[in-house]
Parts: structure tokens; sequence; C-alpha cells
């Protein structure tokens, strides 16, 4: 059965940090695209950065370059968002998801495997 599951959300203040972890099973991880995503109430889900399975090649989008970096670790099938400089726009629920063809990209049409989200909230 595929699955992604996300942990690490949470309150933080502004100019915190957080990690966010997404644990997959039932697929090659190694294979795949990961990618993180991010919806805040009211506005259409954002890519936030992904990495892809072979290459480990990553893209991040422009709002969160310098603060975030993603990374993954095959062997543990984990793939990592680390949060730092937080403000409060990016408080969101964030998704992990899968790309199993492997393109790297921050279209979330084109992910086929989603977990079911982590919420940030980024708040003095």
């Amino acid at each position: 059965q595929l699955q992604l599951v996300e942990s690490g959300g949470g309150l933080v203040q502004p100019g915190g940090s957080l990690r966010l972890s997404c644990a997959a099973a039932g697929f090659t991880l190694s294979y795949a695209t990961i990618g993180w995503f991010r919806q805040a109430p009211g506005k259409e889900r954002e890519g936030v950065s992904c990495i892809s399975g072979m290459f480990g090649i990553t893209k991040v989008v422009d709002s969160v370059k310098g603060r975030f970096t993603i990374s993954r670790d095959n062997a543990k099938k984990m793939v990592y968002l680390q949060m730092n400089s937080l403000k409060p726009e990016d408080t969101a629920v964030y998704y992990c998801a899968a790309d199993r063809v492997g393109r790297t990209t921050l279209d979330y049409r084109l992910y086929d495997t989603w977990g079911q989200g982590t919420q940030v909230t980024v708040s003095s």
C-alpha cells in the first residue's frame, strides 16, 4: 500500500526553525521525486521544494530560497524539509507527495501519492 506520512509541524515564533519529515512506504523511494507543498486557508496549493530520486536534483520556490532545505535518505525511506527563519506567511498545512515517474517539478497536479498533511503555524 502506497503511503506517505508527514510529521514535525507545530507552532513556532517568527525567525524560528522546524524540520518536517516524510516517511514513505509501499514504493521504491529512490526512483520517485518527493515534493513538499503547502496550502494556506483560501489559497491555492503551492509547491515549496522537491528532490528527485535518482540524482537528488532539487528545486525550490523563490519565496523560501535560502531558508528551506530539502533532503532525503533513501535507505530510511525518509525525506526532510528543514525550515529556518520562518515567517508568518509560511503558515500553512504542509504536504509531502510523490511523483513516481521521477520528474523534477513543483506542479502539484503531477504528483500521484499524497500524505495527510501537517500544520505549521508561525506566530508570536
